[in-house]
């Protein structure tokens, strides 16, 4: 089996990765650079058969619903098979009314938890996994004898850590060669540990007794651990949780009842007028969710949190919901670094705290992951600093991004 990784080798973000075996190709993720102001065919990977229609590529597997790993399907042929979960995919295709551009090509073979998948000479064997994208996998991939895990984007500090300690316990053996993400060697120390979503939900509740007004939480609409932390610190704090309508489609989209949903006693659904169109076209609107007007909501601040985005501020200034409010941001700092949200709390006076713990594995989980599997070579993928991979684990072999090498 032949590897290339067309992306990732010593960046986060935009993930791809093709592999052969006897003429027959198969694509690992097909990712939106984090530098790109939207998908382009200009930005595809040299990888044949894309754009057009080609016998020996076989198909895309996305392992997970962000946009750095599932990004520029949109620009691919839409004859191309294309592999990922059904709970991702629906997540997608709700998501898609609320997006920019055009819709990704979701395709229709499903990965399952553990249930291989085969595509020609491949066999693909998807590990659920816990991560901040919801229906998150690593794949195993086997061909010609071979074997390939591909960790894809993961963690253990998470409300699914079940998932790696599962992964750990009962790993696939004989892996000739670990492509392992690397996101958090940028950001952390090596024996230093990322906060847990259990830990993480107290320092919500603190912050939700504290502020006199609102709580405005920034968090991503498809961050589900994150909506149920926030929800359970709102149940112990005596607030109901309002979402926007996309967040409120994304969760009904899970098909996972035993997440918050906008029909939930405690949750309340706003509209705001950029999503109005899209609420027009949801004939059960009423039936799915518990929606409230902005007027309710200015009644209501003092007892809710809401889980809400920039786009929003100055709706919520017009109507008087503000005062005594406070932001927690709850996704990474990095976003913040243009300065815009920052100015504009500024000049309105309103504070904000940092609430947030990563979606990725920090060192010491990577080390573990790396010592169960047991791997002949390690490869780094989706990292800024391949170099420091050598000093945390054994028998990595580096590759450049378009170099091809066999196993």
């Amino acid at each position: 089996m032949k590897i290339c990784i067309h992306r990732g080798s010593h960046q986060i973000g935009g993930s791809c990765v093709e592999l052969e075996h006897d003429g027959a190709r198969i694509v690992i993720d097909l990712g939106l650079p984090l530098d790109a102001d939207g998908p382009s065919p200009d930005l595809l990977p040299p990888v044949a058969g894309l754009t057009s229609p080609s016998t020996d590529l076989l198909g895309i597997v996305i392992s997970h619903p962000h946009q750095d790993h599932y990004g520029l399907l949109s620009c691919v042929h839409e004859s191309i098979p294309i592999a990922m979960g059904a709970a991702g995919r629906r997540i997608l295709k709700a998501a898609a009314p609320f997006m920019p551009g055009s819709v990704p090509n979701i395709g229709t073979l499903e990965l399952a938890d553990r249930v291989p998948l085969e595509l020609g000479p491949f066999r693909i064997t998807p590990y659920l996994v816990d991560h901040s994208a919801y229906d998150a996998y690593a794949l195993l991939i086997e061909a010609g004898g071979k074997r390939i895990f591909y960790s894809g984007d993961f963690r253990a500090h998470g409300r699914k850590s079940a998932l790696f300690e599962k992964l750990v316990a009962h790993p696939p053996d004989a892996v000739d060669c670990l492509l392992l993400e690397g996101t958090s060697l940028s950001r952390l120390d090596e024996n230093a540990r990322f906060e847990t979503e259990a830990s993480l939900e107290n320092g919500f509740v603190a912050a939700f007794k504290r502020i006199k007004g609102m709580p405005l939480v920034f968090a991503s609409g498809q961050n589900i651990d994150r909506i149920v932390t926030v929800y359970r610190a709102c149940k112990r704090s005596n607030r109901r949780m309002v979402v926007d309508l996309y967040t409120a489609e994304v969760l009904a989209a899970t098909g996972n009842m035993r997440l918050p949903q906008g029909s939930w006693q405690g949750i309340n659904v706003i509209i705001p007028g950029s999503q109005s169109a899209q609420a027009s076209k949801i004939d059960d609107l009423k039936e799915r969710h518990r929606c409230i007007r902005w007027s309710t909501l200015r009644d209501l601040a003092s007892q809710s949190v809401l889980l809400c985005r920039q786009s929003m501020l100055d709706r919520l200034i017009a109507a008087n919901v503000v005062d005594d409010a406070e932001i927690i941001y709850s996704m990474w700092e990095g976003y913040l670094e243009d300065g815009k949200l920052k100015a504009k709390l500024e000049t309105i006076g309103m504070p904000l705290t940092h609430l947030h713990t990563s979606g990725h594995a920090d060192i010491p989980t990577l080390k573990r992951l790396a010592d169960a599997l047991r791997p002949a070579s390690l490869t780094p993928i989706h990292s800024q600093h391949p170099e420091r991979y050598s000093e945390l684990f054994q028998k990595v072999t580096p590759h450049a991004d378009g170099e091809w090498w066999a196993i």
